[in-house]
């Protein structure tokens, strides 16, 4: 499969998914430190691909995504951003409420 597709897929199949150096657990930076610490906080679940393991992800998505760094938080199939947007997202009380309303099952 291409990396594209690839990228595409795990896109669409997570509601919530953050690329990031290293996982939630043993981050690998602090950018992705703090924005997994703040995700976590919302305490709801969501996917994360550690880009050092997946180095054609890591050299592919920032031109698909037109950004040019990691982490990248992907809600519902939209970039929301990096770490300083996720942090000030995280302050500001709007990030919670995004990632739980991803999360939820649609209601319908």
């Amino acid at each position: 499969m291409d990396i594209i597709e690839t990228i595409k897929e795990q896109i669409a199949n997570n509601p919530v998914i953050l690329y990031m150096k290293g996982s939630p657990n043993a981050p690998q930076c602090g950018f992705s430190a703090r924005a997994s610490q703040a995700l976590m906080s919302c305490g709801e679940k969501f996917a994360y691909v550690d880009i050092l393991q997946h180095p054609e992800i890591r050299a592919t998505l920032p031109q698909y995504a037109n950004w040019p760094t990691f982490p990248q938080l992907w809600v519902k199939g939209e970039l929301i951003g990096g770490s300083d947007i996720i942090l000030e997202m995280h302050e500001k009380g709007e990030l919670q409420p995004l990632v739980k309303a991803a999360a939820s099952p649609a209601q319908g």
